[in-house]
């Protein structure tokens, strides 16, 4: 994981704080934003370009329940310590995957993996084996749970305004 050593702008605060979710869903989005900042829609733009550069942000888009529109599964390798960043790196590769994460467990890779269907995931995930060389540990959701994530951010001087 990245250490978080960047200074964002006082807009780039805002807009992370207000939009981690319930993001304008318009024609326009980023000039609604705009309009809420008292900003103009090409300097939140560039807020997204600089985050995005940043690493700050990874994703721009919406969550689906992917049990009505498509397939999903919880999946998990079992990768040596000092492979981790670079299994991490080919497993993002896929477009399927939404995201990963380190756990401390045998286990320690986990990641969702999302596709129009079942025989797609199949694939995908076939192709993550070959890929990695590590065989994924399916984990199908058994019962959904809503959890609200979305995080308040108290920046500081070292990650505050310019």
């Amino acid at each position: 994981m990245n250490d978080c050593n960047v200074t964002l702008s006082k807009l780039s605060q805002k807009i992370i704080n207000a939009y981690q979710k319930g993001f304008p869903l318009s024609h326009r989005p980023f000039l609604e934003l705009a309009n809420r900042f008292n900003s103009t829609e090409d300097e939140v733009l560039e807020c997204f370009q600089e985050l995005q550069e940043l690493q700050v942000l990874s994703r721009l888009g919406p969550v689906f329940n992917h049990q009505q529109a498509g397939a999903s599964t919880l999946a998990a390798l079992a990768v040596p310590e000092d492979q981790i960043d670079e299994i991490a790196k080919l497993v993002n590769q896929f477009t399927q995957v939404n995201h990963n994460y380190a756990r401390e467990h045998s286990y320690n890779l986990w990641f969702v993996a999302t596709a129009a269907n079942e025989d797609a995931l199949k694939q995908c995930l076939t192709h993550i084996h070959r890929e990695t060389g590590f065989k994924p540990l399916i984990l199908p959701m058994e019962q959904a749970y809503h959890i609200d994530l979305g995080f308040n951010i108290e920046f500081t001087e070292s990650t505050g305004a310019r």
